[in-house]
């Protein structure tokens, strides 16, 4: 909603340049997703973002090491895909600084609910992660540039190290990451906030 001051008015400056961060936010948030299926193939804003999920199961599962290029420095990462994913009360979130006259807002993005987002060929380029994982029939230290069971096209490089498992099961999911893309991506009774302030989903 747009800010109200004392005597009652509507202060739309503020209220315009919160709605201009979040439209930015949101771009950015989704910004690859029809790029195909390898974090590495397009150039990312330089913003990171932050996801959490209840649960995550996924089936066809890869992770290796690569590197995302923004448009001044080139991020390290580690880069998971799934060719099929569901996550539970799914949150994410990307906190934009510097604004005149606000500070910084956030812009958050939820999808609530068991299955609240799922995906197809979704790969995530990730600085950090954390939760309880299990992997279903794990193969750890395969060439990265042999993996076979994520995402087209989901690999690394040649004589790199890799894993790849039938499925995984994820709680209690908490990352920081660089960028997304999916050939599909469902979102359920979708919810997207912009907010003054630091609101992040963790």
């Amino acid at each position: 909603m747009a800010e109200t001051s004392a005597s009652g008015r509507t202060r739309w400056k503020v209220f315009g340049m919160v709605l201009l961060a979040g439209l930015v936010g949101i771009g950015v948030m989704f910004a690859g997703l029809s790029q195909g299926a390898l974090a590495a193939s397009f150039s990312i804003s330089g913003t990171s973002y932050k996801a959490s999920a209840d649960e995550l199961d996924a089936d066809g599962v890869v992770q290796y090491g690569s590197v995302d290029q923004g448009a001044n420095q080139a991020h390290p990462v580690l880069v998971n895909g799934f060719r099929q994913a569901r996550l539970d009360n799914f949150c994410q979130s990307i906190l934009i600084p510097g604004l005149p006259g606000i500070g910084e807002a956030t812009v958050q993005l939820r999808a609530p609910g068991k299955s609240g987002m799922s995906a197809q060929n979704l790969v995530l380029g990730i600085q950090d992660v954390t939760g309880d994982l299990t992997l279903g029939n794990v193969e750890i230290g395969r060439d990265a540039g042999q993996l076979d069971k994520g995402p087209n096209s989901a690999t690394g490089k040649a004589g790199g190290f890799g894993i790849q498992a039938d499925k995984a099961h994820i709680s209690h999911l908490r990352q920081v990451a660089w960028s997304t893309t999916a050939s599909t991506l469902k979102l359920s009774q979708v919810q997207i906030s912009v907010k003054p302030g630091k609101n992040e989903c963790f």
